[in-house]
This record gives C-alpha cells, sequence and structure tokens, in this order.
C-alpha cells in the first residue's frame, strides 16, 4: 500500500540540532537549505508510485533525483574529509557498475518516498555538521579519476560545497518539470 506524504512530513529539519555556523559557513548553509526545500517541496502530497513514475522522455523520477542528490551529497561530503578515496574510480568502472549507479535514479521495488526523503535529511544533516565544524574552507583534496575532472585538480572544501548546492538547484529544477508533468503542481507560480 502506498502512502502519501505530506508537506508536514517534508519538514524534517530540526532546527534544535542545527550547527551554529557564521559568516560564509551560514550563507553556503542557507543556500543549500533554500534548494533541498524546493527538491522536497516537489514531493508533496505524493504516493510512493507517483514518486517513482516517469513523466518525460527522461528516466529520472522524483523519488530518484532525491536519491541521486542524498548519494551526491553524501559522497561529496565524504570528500571533505577523505578525498579522492571517498568515490570510485570512475575510469575503471564496468558496465555492471554503471547499471548499479543508474539504480540511484529510480525508486526501486521496497523503497518508499518517506524512506528516501529521511535518507536525505540525515545526509543533510551530516553535511551542515560538517560545515560548521571544518577548521579551514580552503583545505584542498585532489579530484578522483574520473573523464570529466581535469587531471591534478584539486578543490577546496568550499569549492566542494558549492559543487553539491548546484546540483541540489539543478536536480530541483529538473523535479519542478517531472512534477508539472505529473499532476501539473508546480513548487512556485
Amino acid at each position: 500500500m502506498s502512502e502519501t506524504v505530506t508537506v508536514n512530513e517534508l519538514a524534517t529539519h530540526d532546527s534544535a540540532h542545527e550547527p551554529t555556523a557564521t559568516g560564509e559557513r551560514a550563507d553556503l548553509l542557507e543556500a543549500l537549505a533554500k534548494h533541498r526545500h524546493f527538491l522536497r517541496f516537489t514531493t508533496r502530497d505524493l504516493t510512493d508510485e507517483q514518486a517513482g513514475c516517469r513523466t518525460t522522455a527522461s528516466q529520472l523520477c522524483l523519488g530518484g533525483l532525491i536519491k541521486h542528490v542524498t548519494a551526491v551529497e553524501r559522497t561529496w561530503a565524504q570528500f571533505i574529509l577523505d578525498g579522492p578515496s571517498a568515490m570510485p574510480d570512475f575510469t575503471t568502472m564496468a558496465e555492471a557498475d554503471w547499471a548499479r549507479r543508474a539504480d540511484e535514479f529510480r525508486m526501486l521495488p521496497g523503497e518508499t518516498l518517506g524512506g528516501v526523503l529521511a535518507d536525505y535529511a540525515e545526509a543533510a544533516r551530516r553535511t551542515d555538521e560538517l560545515v560548521a565544524a571544518l577548521p579551514d574552507l580552503d583545505a584542498t583534496q585532489p579530484l578522483p579519476k574520473a573523464p570529466w575532472s581535469e587531471p591534478g585538480a584539486r578543490w577546496s572544501a568550499r569549492r566542494v560545497l558549492m559543487h553539491i548546492i548546484a546540483e541540489t538547484a539543478q536536480h530541483a529544477g529538473h523535479a519542478d518539470i517531472i512534477r508539472e508533468s505529473l499532476d501539473g503542481a508546480k513548487t512556485m507560480g
């Protein structure tokens, strides 16, 4: 049986456990929180089945987008701490590895929208705590091996956080189109 996730259930952010961040960190975390909200808001009042529906030519669905953004945020936050060892060597991935990665973009049997949203809230909480506690946003790590990475490039914690913000905002826009195609609902407007 599918349950509907309501707007109230989307408000999983607990301000009592909010990390203390000031200045630039507070600004970056505020921008990220805004885009997380827009992404989560696209799933309001949906059933698990609706969250797994493809409504465009793309393979993307709302639940899958949230799963993907969760994985991106979790992995890049770990990268800030551990560098490229937090990620696979994308240059050596086989077809089966790419197929498993594609599962990150869809709702799989047994997954629920509530579960996907709870996992996202946990990843967000951990990222927020990490950013608030980092000794230096300028600390860098070498990028992992990937066809899209410039050889020898390094990213600072700040740049990683800006990448997470950009990914979240981009996918919130995708989610808005998918939701409007599903039932006409829009995030804004």
